[in-house]
């Protein structure tokens, strides 16, 4: 185990609190759950209750379905620390393993809810499943019981914190920011500018904002591969999550399947745009749109075209456009909604 910590807000894996853990596999690469004599029967023996499991087979004995076709260890590494957590009465179901940063490395990510609980489900099943591999498994009654005892005292309190605007972006936060506040928005409430490092390793550090920003998705200080288009904009969508279904998030143009994934999460658009280069594409999906028009910052919507000043040169010009659109948003079009609880099966 090389990495090992908890995620407390929305983040790229989900919008629920996840573990991550971080493995160095070595020779277990080369080793498949169906070439392990008895494995398969020593994990259901200990834990009857990965029969449930759906995995991606998506149906009871899923999982099991798995194991005896052979999967790798880091997978079956996950499940365990999902049934760990059940068989002390907890009611978690999401995870995921892929592949790590670095060659022989792999990513697991599964749900807890209760930190210390999942903190240590997770050092627990990297155990089980080495004894399993070992054809040393007899139980794992001790490791309940541990988990049962953690269970029993006080989690770490759950993120309440709520902020005017979440920004994020590789370029320019600090200037969109400073926009909001010169147009008089924020100047006692919260904004918040996350970097994709830190929203990548932490997830949000907010429950709920009122609107958000992605300034771009011109990702440089994540690892490389999170860098490639789909991994950035599905990091950098992270901040809708926290936005009340029919909020704005705020999105620059032709950013066509950034859109896509902040309305996804049930949130609509407003577009900005540094030198009126807004597509018919745009237009569509937006709730409104924000471009520079002779030096001057414009805002349209389906019923009328406001000037909101000139630009300045002392700054970034998209971010002046897109905090001046933040600020018309916050003051003109912001919705009252209410969020929507959602449930996930076990995976």
């Amino acid at each position: 185990m090389t990495t090992l910590h908890a995620t407390r807000g929305a983040n790229f894996w989900s919008t629920r609190p996840v573990m991550r853990m971080d493995l160095v596999v070595g020779a277990y690469e080369d080793i498949s759950s169906a070439e392990v004599p008895g494995l398969t029967e020593a994990l259901l023996s200990a834990m009857p209750g990965l029969e449930e499991h759906r995995c991606s087979i998506g149906e009871r004995g899923g999982f099991i379905t798995r194991l005896r076709n052979g999967t790798y260890a880091p997978h079956v590494v996950e499940h365990v620390a999902l049934e760990l957590q059940t068989m002390v009465g907890h009611d978690v179901g999401y995870g995921r393993t892929r592949g790590g940063d670095n060659e022989g490395e792999y990513t697991l990510i599964f749900e807890h809810s209760h930190e210390a609980v999942g903190l240590r489900a997770a050092a627990l099943a990297l155990e089980t499943v080495q004894q399993a591999f070992a054809g040393s498994l007899n139980g794992v009654e001790h490791a309940v019981a541990e988990l049962a005892a953690l269970a029993a005292t006080p989690d770490v309190p759950k993120l309440k914190q709520h902020v005017l605007c979440g920004i994020t972006g590789g370029s320019d936060r600090a200037v969109a920011r400073d926009e909001i506040v010169r147009r008089g928005s924020g100047s006692n409430e919260l904004i918040v500018d996350v970097s994709p490092v830190f929203l990548f390793r932490a997830g949000l550090p907010y429950s709920h904002s009122d609107i958000a920003i992605v300034m771009d998705t011109n990702l440089i200080d994540v690892p490389e591969r999170y860098r490639e288009e789909e991994r950035a904009q599905r990091l950098m969508a992270t901040v809708a999550d926290a936005v009340d279904r029919g909020g704005i998030v705020i999105v620059p143009a032709k950013e066509w399947e950034l859109q896509d994934r902040v309305r996804e999460t049930g949130c609509r658009v407003a577009i900005f745009a540094s030198h009126g280069n807004v597509t018919r594409r745009d237009r569509k999906v937006a709730r409104a749109v924000a471009l520079v028009t002779d030096g001057h910052i414009v805002v349209e919507t389906h019923d009328k075209k406001e000037d909101l000043g000139p630009v300045r040169a002392d700054a970034a010009i998209a971010a002046q456009v897109a905090g001046a659109l933040a600020a018309y948003t916050l003051n003109e079009l912001q919705p009252a909604v209410q969020p929507e609880a959602t449930s996930q099966p076990k995976v």
